[in-house]
């Protein structure tokens, strides 16, 4: 299974911080931008610019999805009663590439989709290779037998930068249960997220 880095790696540098958290990451050692003119580009940000670049580090933590699918989160988010922002979130971790990520069965969420799209992951006991189907309340996500002894998972579950977080329920070390739909503050991003911003920058 095939990792991807040069993505992960230019979006940190594009954004200026290690937005996974990863040890690994070429902003821990250059926080500027890349390219030969990245030490130079600091030009003050306007309202708009602050607003696409919350909504390119949200859209980018979650694996690069595409500007439809998040649109379409988005829009989803808003037809929700409540707070928007905070529905932005709850739809961005119901992604099952998310709750795979955040069962540590992969390293990157990069690497969790990939795990799903090549059916490697089972929900409710049912084969699933759809990165982006919502995840409800109740559901049981758990990795194959094959899946289980693969270098890449063995790797992921061993790594010491994130927990599991409590809205997802561990039985072992292959099998999670969602448990509810977290809130901001529940969700363990390694940098500030500012889904508010973004929720302004489609509503403009």
């Amino acid at each position: 299974m095939s990792k991807r880095h040069s993505a992960k790696y230019k979006l940190d540098r594009r954004m200026g911080e290690n937005i996974w958290g990863r040890p690994k990451s070429p902003v821990n050692k250059r926080e500027y931008g890349p390219g030969q003119h990245g030490q130079r580009r600091k030009g003050k940000a306007t309202d708009f610019g602050i607003q696409l670049r919350a909504k390119q580090k949200l859209k980018g933590y979650y694996g690069d999805v595409t500007e439809k699918q998040f649109k379409k989160a988005y829009f989803e988010a808003d037809r929700i009663k409540g707070d928007t922002s905070q529905n932005l979130i709850g739809l961005l971790e119901r992604r099952l590439d998310a709750v795979v990520y955040r069962a540590k069965f992969a390293p990157t969420v990069f690497s969790s989709r990939q795990l799903v799209s090549h059916g490697h992951v089972r929900v409710n006991g049912v084969k699933c290779n759809i990165a982006s189907r919502q995840i409800k309340i109740g559901d049981v996500v758990e990795l194959s037998a094959k899946a289980q002894e693969m270098a890449l998972v063995i790797e992921a579950q061993g790594l010491s930068e994130r927990e599991v977080p409590d809205y997802l329920a561990q039985d072992g070390a292959s099998k999670v249960t969602f448990q509810r739909i977290p809130t901001l503050d529940e969700v363990p991003y390694p940098v500030k997220m500012e889904p508010n911003l973004v929720v302004e920058f489609y509503s403009r």
